[in-house]
């Protein structure tokens, strides 16, 4: 049984802090050395942010995330410093109670203009990209491959970051041109052995992590941090091992579930986006739930506490 969900959190005005950006679901402020950043419990879709919030969603992507960076960090610094209220500034102690466990305190860095995508399996936009030309982003494929079949070995398949619309698949050598062929290579060795080490866990707890994507930055001394998020089922397409089965869309604990339920409608995925009636708002909360409880391997009570 869930926990009762804790009041939804959309906005975060009320915070006396200089604000440094939005993004769809996150806010960022300006402690001077270091970043806050605050996981509302908004959801998008199609590019489009929903006036419905999913109760509960920010402080599990929040609690994933530290959960991945702690136990991954060994591959690569990241950027974390604390997730407990008491490490943040005075001026945010007020509002520790609107906060609890999905505020992330964060070290500074310059970030990448790309982001770092892992595929493991056939799936999303990769599937429709195999489909019309037999390669997911220029990756040549052998022919007969289904919808979710596992690929031949783990791709990395870089994009650009988007500020609005769709990020836009690109390949190594334009992220080469953007950044340099030594951090692309660089960065495609860490993309992979992260997925792979990710993956072979998740195995473990009975999740398929079909792919995911990776932000990093480049620190003060021009050293790689990991930063954003990490592996949750925001950036990541997490599958239920004993109900996978290829040729067709496993069940997913990822916002899919949003995404179908709005292809039903008669909505031309522009602004404004529909509100989610109760029974989805529920059922989406409840595979966020479960994603965390299976990785974190923790009874289903607050997630805060990681």
């Amino acid at each position: 049984m869930l926990p009762s969900p804790v009041p939804p959190l959309m906005e975060t005005g009320f915070l006396p802090l200089p604000h440094f950006r939005s993004g769809k679901v996150r806010e960022v402020y300006d402690l001077g050395e270091t970043l806050l950043i605050v996981a509302t419990d908004r959801i998008s879709a199609f590019d489009c942010v929903l006036p419905t919030p999913i109760p509960d969603k920010g402080r599990i992507l929040t609690a994933l995330s530290a959960f991945w960076f702690n136990r991954l960090g060994n591959f690569v610094p990241h950027h974390m410093l604390s997730c407990a209220p008491e490490d943040f500034p005075a001026a945010v102690q007020p509002y520790c109670d609107q906060l609890a466990g999905r505020a992330m305190l964060v070290r500074k860095t310059t970030p990448l203009p790309v982001e770092c995508v892992a595929r493991g399996y056939l799936a999303g936009s990769g599937w429709k990209d195999y489909q019309r030309t037999g390669q997911v982003c220029g990756h040549p494929l052998p022919p007969g491959l289904r919808e979710a079949d596992p690929l031949p070995e783990p791709l990395f398949t870089p994009a650009t970051k988007a500020v609005t619309g769709h990020d836009e698949n690109i390949s190594l050598a334009q992220m080469a041109d953007r950044i340099g062929s030594e951090l692309t290579r660089r960065l495609a060795e860490l993309t992979l052995a992260l997925y792979t080490a990710a993956a072979d866990y998740a195995r473990t707890r009975g999740l398929i992590l079909c792919d995911t994507k990776f932000e990093f930055g480049l620190d003060g001394d021009g050293q790689l941090v990991w930063i954003d998020e990490a592996l949750t089922p925001d950036s990541s397409r997490y599958w239920d091992a004993a109900a996978y089965a290829p040729g067709g869309s496993p069940p997913s604990f990822d916002k899919q579930f949003v995404r179908d339920y709005l292809e039903t409608l008669d909505w031309n995925k522009q602004p404004p986006a529909p509100a989610l009636p109760d029974a989805i708002i529920e059922a989406t909360r409840q595979r966020y739930w479960e994603a965390y409880c299976r990785l974190v391997g923790e009874p289903q009570g607050d997630p805060q506490h990681v």
